[in-house]
């Protein structure tokens, strides 16, 4: 597989994130959409030929992760950090010093479960990720062992913030904590996780 270098993947990803945003809003406008029978047959037959334009070349595999020429990994095609995946709501990330991590996102039509709310599936998936990024270390990524989940209060649909630290360490092992609040700061989920660094291979 072709490694892009640092040129190539500014022009994609100006290319890209522009139709990854466009899509995203494709899907909050078809659930919410009201208009009549002509506008919503027009606006079918234009995403059909978008579909064709785009599917005229096509990777033969999913875009996976990929290492670059400067040392990066490309997550272009992941459910919550894609900058191509119009799923992902996109979810941005931040860590401060003390290692604590969190991300501000707004959650719409796209995401709903019960009326009005966030789907739970979707709320266990973001603190998963966020949990997740207090065990991450540069060349030693950490996957899910465990993640439990206590649902305290609906999740309603709009702003919400993720916040995850890290409770201990232990070989090899991050033991993080959680949680997800709405735009009033009301908690909604609870979250305690267990992330694995496989040992390097002998």
């Amino acid at each position: 597989m072709t490694r892009l270098t640092p040129d190539e993947i500014d022009r994609s990803e100006a290319l890209f994130a522009p139709l990854a945003q466009s899509l995203r809003e494709l899907v909050d406008v078809t659930i919410r959409s009201e208009a009549d029978d002509a506008d919503v047959r027009r606006a079918h037959a234009l995403i059909e030929q978008a579909t064709e334009l785009l599917g005229s070349r096509l990777a033969p595999e999913p875009f996976s992760m990929r290492a670059t020429t400067d040392g990066r990994t490309l997550t272009w095609g992941n459910v919550l950090i894609g900058k191509r995946n119009a799923i992902a709501p996109p979810l941005l990330v931040e860590r401060d010093a003390d290692g604590r991590a969190t991300a501000d996102l707004t959650l719409g039509a796209p995401y709903e479960g019960p009326s009005g709310q966030v789907h739970g599936g979707v709320c266990a998936l973001i603190l998963d990720h966020v949990l997740s990024a207090t065990a991450h270390r540069r060349d030693a990524p950490a996957f899910t062992g465990t993640l439990t989940l206590r649902y305290v209060a609906p999740t309603p649909l709009g702003p919400v913030r993720a916040e995850a630290w890290t409770d201990r360490e232990e070989r090899g092992k991050t033991f993080a904590v959680g949680r997800l609040l709405d735009a009033d700061g009301v908690v909604t989920v609870q979250a305690e996780g267990v992330f694995i660094r496989p040992r390097a291979k002998s």
